[in-house]
């Protein structure tokens, strides 16, 4: 029931070579994806239950981190997922290479739990892995 956060393999950074500078999970002046302090439990019953507190909550538009390339282009990594944000990557912030060398893996983004009674409908709405590379062949060829 978690969302892990990767970067899709048709991102403009996995694709064109370029390098990573910088990642800011600095979001605003007053808001830092670094200072989500999660704390909870997990207990056993019918089901299993996390019960935590001080997670922030994300809509589907809120920005998770920004990254910056070393041509100058900076681009906003959103949640695209409604939920409480578990973790933040600090790994890639000392080693933002991770991002494309292993991107659906050590180089991932934030960890996401949706609320129980969305995630039933939000995994319906994914597209599986054919369906998405029809998309990115749609795109291909209409560009």
């Amino acid at each position: 029931r978690i969302c892990v956060i990767t970067l899709a393999e048709a991102h403009p950074l996995l694709q064109s070579g370029k390098t990573i500078k910088n990642i800011n999970y600095q979001i605003s002046a007053n808001c830092s994806r670094l200072q989500n302090k999660v704390s909870g439990k997990s207990k056993r019953t019918c089901s299993f239950i996390f019960q935590m507190q001080g997670a922030q909550f994300l809509t589907e538009l809120a920005p998770l981190c920004r990254i910056s390339s070393s041509d100058g282009e900076e681009y906003t990594i959103y949640s695209c997922i409604r939920g409480r944000l578990i973790e933040v990557n600090e790994n890639i912030l000392s080693n933002p290479a991770l991002l494309q060398e292993k991107p659906s893996t050590e180089g991932y983004i934030a960890v996401v739990l949706p609320k129980f009674e969305e995630s039933k409908s939000i995994t319906q709405g994914l597209l599986t892995q054919k369906e998405y590379e029809e998309v990115l062949l749609k795109r291909r060829s209409s560009a």
